[in-house]
C-alpha cells in the first residue's frame, strides 16, 4: 500500500462518523454534493483531519477542496511539506 492509499485509508476513516447517507467514498465524491455537508460538518470534518495529521488546512485550501481526492492530495501535499 503506497502512502497515499493509506492517507486515503485515513480519510475515509475519518469521514465516517460524518457519512450518514453510507455513501461509498471514491476519489471523486465531493463533500457538499454527495455527502450534502454544511459548513459546520465541514468545520469539524476539517478539525479532525488537521489533529489526525497534525496539519493545518488553511480556510483558502478549503474553498478548493471538493473532493476525497483533492483531499487525500492536500494532505500528503502538507505532510510532506512539513
Amino acid at each position: 500500500m503506497t502512502d497515499r492509499e493509506e492517507t486515503f485509508a485515513k480519510v475515509a476513516e475519518l469521514i465516517e462518523p460524518f457519512n450518514k447517507k453510507d455513501i461509498e467514498l471514491k476519489e471523486a465524491t465531493t463533500f457538499a454534493g454527495d455527502l450534502e455537508w454544511d459548513s459546520l460538518i465541514v468545520m469539524d470534518f476539517v478539525a479532525s483531519v488537521e489533529d489526525e495529521f497534525d496539519i493545518l488546512i488553511t480556510m483558502n485550501m478549503q474553498a478548493e477542496i471538493e473532493s476525497v481526492g483533492q483531499l487525500v492530495d492536500a494532505v500528503e501535499n502538507l505532510r510532506n511539506d512539513g
